[in-house]
């Protein structure tokens, strides 16, 4: 009986995926201690593509409508990295104590306030005194 030899694997064109993701910061925008610009300036400085920041390219497209922010990437771009940099904005503007960071959906993340269970408490208590 004859050996038989493995075939070579055929190799797969890449496809042309456009990926999008949107960050929602409409609740700390419209109560003023977040800017939205500033913060796509941040983005924009800080997204790596090909290992270098600041150079988004053609690649990459980052956007702004008032308080949505939207990111499109045509190479491989992980949603878990926009989270990161999101809450590396927020530790560096001392919002990290406040806002979170929460997926809405597949695509898109948004910015809520963190709620507080000990607070409501105290208010109260200093209401009856």
């Amino acid at each position: 009986m004859p050996v038989r030899r493995k075939q070579p694997a055929k190799k797969q064109k890449a496809k042309n995926v456009t990926l999008q993701f949107s960050i929602d910061c409409s609740t700390p925008v419209e109560d003023e201690i977040m800017d939205a610009g500033a913060f796509e300036d941040f983005l924009r400085s800080r997204i790596k593509v090909n290992g270098k920041t600041g150079n988004l390219g053609e690649e990459v497209e980052l956007s702004r409508d008032k308080n949505l922010l939207q990111l499109k990437a045509k190479i491989p771009f992980s949603k878990r990295y926009l989270k990161y940099l999101t809450k590396k904005f927020l530790k560096k503007n001392q919002l990290r104590d406040y806002v979170r960071v929460v997926a809405s959906n597949k695509t898109t993340y948004e910015l809520r306030y963190l709620h507080i269970a000990g607070a409501d408490e105290d208010e109260s208590d200093d209401d009856q005194d």
